[in-house]
This record gives C-alpha cells, sequence and structure tokens, in this order.
C-alpha cells in the first residue's frame, strides 16, 4: 500500500556500526540544559540538580506491535518516541531526554533507517527531548525498536497511580477509541490490497482515525494546563492498553473501586460512524481500544470547579469504596463488572 518513494538501496554493511551509527544521528541536536554529554563517549552525561528523574522503556517490535504493509517508517520512528513520552506525562513529568535502540535484518537499506529516524528527529523537535544515546544491531526477524524516555519533575509534582481515593473523580483527556478503529480501517484495507493490488484505498472518511493510530501526540499540555488550573491529580496513567485496563490498574493500585459512566464517555463524530460501519458496538471499543495516548486520571471532587467546562477534560466517573468493586454504568443505568479486555503485549501466537 505504501509506495517506495526512494529506489535507491544503500546496504548497511557498506558502513559499519560506527559509521551507521554517526550517519544517523547526525542531526540530533541538544537543547536541554541537563544534557552534559550525550552520543559520542561509553554513556551519557545528566545533570538534574535537585529535580526527582523519571525514566521509562518501550519495547516496539514488527509483527507484534506494528505492521510496515500500512505504516510507514517516518510515522513508526515518530510513534516510538509519542509513546515513551506519554509515560513521563503520566507521571506529571517533563520529559527532557531518550535514548533510541534499532535491531534490523539486512533486508532494511540504509534509506529505509533514514526514514525511520527522520520520524524520531520530528518527534525529538516537537517535544523538546534530547537523543542522547542507544544502540544498534542485526535482528534476524524484521525490526525492533526499543526508546527509552528521561524526564524530570519536582518531588512534590509527581503523580503515581496509587493515590487515588474514594469519591475522587475520574477524569480523561481528549476522546476514546479513535486509534483502534483506525487500525480496523488499515487492516480492512490491507485486506483488500492483497486480494486485489490495483485498488487504491479512498481514506478521506477516516483522516482522524488513521492519523490517530499512525501518528499520536502526547498529551504534553496536561502539565501545564493542569498547573495553571491549581489542580493536582490524585492518580494518573496514560491509556495504551485501553480504558478498562487502566481504570484497573488505578484502582488496584490506589486500593479503591469505580463506577465508569458509559453516557460520559467522549467520542468522536468520526469513530462513531465508523463504528456503524464495522458494525461494532462504540462503548465496547471505547473502553478496550487501546492506543490513544490520552491521560487519565482522578482529582479531588473539591477540584470540580476548576476543571468545569473545560474543553480539554472529560468526568467519566468516580472512585469508590474497594467492596463495591469496579463497574460501567451503562445507558439503561445497568451495572456490569469492568474487565480488562484491552490489549496484553504478552499472548499465546
Amino acid at each position: 500500500m505504501i509506495e517506495d518513494k526512494n529506489p535507491q538501496r544503500t546496504s548497511i554493511a557498506q558502513l559499519g556500526e560506527f559509521g551507521l551509527i554517526d550517519h544517523l544521528t547526525r542531526n540530533f541536536e541538544t537543547n536541554q540544559p541537563s544534557t552534559l554529554k550525550s552520543i559520542g563517549d561509553d554513556a551519557a552525561v545528566l545533570d538534574f540538580k535537585e529535580k526527582k528523574i523519571v525514566v521509562s522503556t518501550d519495547l516496539l517490535i514488527e509483527g507484534v506491535h506494528f505492521d510496515l504493509s500500512y505504516m510507514p517508517l517516518k510515522h513508526l520512528g515518530y510513534k516510538a518516541v509519542v509513546v515513551n513520552v506519554s509515560d513521563i506525562c503520566a507521571m506529571n513529568a517533563r520529559a527532557t531526554q531518550i535514548t533510541v535502540s534499532v535491531a534490523v535484518s539486512n533486508r532494511f537499506p540504509l534509506e529505509a533507517l533514514e526514514e525511520l529516524f527522520a520520524g524520531i528527529t520530528l518527534a525529538a523537535q516537537e517535544y523538546k527531548v534530547d537523543v542522547i544515546g542507544g544502540d544498534t544491531t542485526s535482528s534476524q526477524k524484521g525490526l525492533i525498536l526499543s526508546i527509552t524516555a528521561i524526564g524530570e519533575a519536582d518531588a512534590e509534582e509527581l503523580v503515581y497511580r496509587s493515590g487515588a481515593k474514594a469519591n475522587d473523580l475520574l477524569v480523561v483527556t481528549g476522546d476514546l477509541g479513535a486509534a483502534y478503529m483506525g487500525l480496523q480501517v488499515l487492516e480492512r484495507e490491507k485486506q483488500v490490497f492483497q486480494v486485489n493490488p490495483n485498488s487504491q484505498p479512498d481514506l478521506e472518511a477516516y483522516t482522524y482515525l488513521i492519523e490517530r493510530q499512525l501518528k499520536p501526540e502526547a498529551r504534553k499540555d496536561v502539565r501545564t494546563l493542569l498547573h495553571a488550573l491549581e489542580v493536582k491529580p490524585t492518580s494518573m496513567i496514560d491509556i495504551s492498553d485501553g480504558l478498562s485496563s487502566e481504570i484497573m490498574h488505578l484502582c488496584k493500585q490506589s486500593g479503591v473501586g469505580c463506577n465508569l459512566y458509559e453516557e460520559k464517555l467522549p467520542l468522536d463524530p468520526q469513530f462513531i460512524n465508523v463504528c456503524e460501519e464495522f458494525n461494532i458496538d462504540s462503548t465496547t471499543v471505547a473502553i478496550n481500544g487501546g492506543e490513544d495516548y490520552e491521560l487519565l486520571f482522578t482529582i479531588d471532587m473539591g477540584d470540580f470547579d476548576k476543571i468545569k467546562g473545560n474543553p480539554n477534560f472529560t468526568v467519566i466517573g468516580h472512585m469508590v469504596h474497594p467492596s463495591e468493586g469496579m463497574h460501567l454504568i451503562t445507558r439503561a443505568n445497568t451495572k456490569i463488572q469492568l474487565k480488562a479486555r484491552g490489549w496484553d503485549s504478552i499472548q499465546e501466537s
């Protein structure tokens, strides 16, 4: 489905490991004052002075986490940075540096890696993070990409999954489910293409959903928004594996239950239309889909007036005593026990 716009193929073996590293990292710039030494030595050197440091790592494997038949390498590089920055945002911290490690098979020429690193470079510029190191090696099966993100925050700013209390309000940023439905559209078009390679997909009606899948954005703005509103969440997590799974993480870590209200779920109109087209229940997708990279957090009920009416936030429920359990309250006012049906990276093949 994705045309090869660059027919030139330069073998990676021609450059060797260090030549490849020099070539791919030549466009990285350092912007953070905490970066004392980045790429080029045995280790990077950072200086955070009085700040607390947060670190998160994600591993992306071809055939498990992404499909290169419809995921352009530039988008993959961008998304790989975003999913790690999102974890830092979920701690109410500011991302500052990343390391990038890549394993590639010999089917990838230098030009393919240039595309991948162009996406990484773009994301690094967008999120103002410095690329300070990593590793490159060969792979017998496809492409493997691992990124570690580092961030900073004052001790009193950090938010964990474990601070929610009964009666706290459950709040989400943005809208839900669009990334999953974007994936369904891409998978359908892939199957059509396999049957008829001459068919050209018309994806205009699915632009928002596909963008949410191929080029998500981390909510780096939320930390600033909440600070301006003088609101500190009591717990927080990012939505990577599905809303229901993330709610259950907050409940387990905080020792509380919750009531999630179906009628309160924020859904994009394009998302609702495409769910109808695919004959899929929109609520099921919204709570189980994953990869939205929105932030889910709890706040004290006393802070409701501060966020009320803010277009970035939607109150979707509240936390309850653990004995009440974790439930979805349907539009018909029926209680359904929440179950984690989202993405599980450790599955039987």
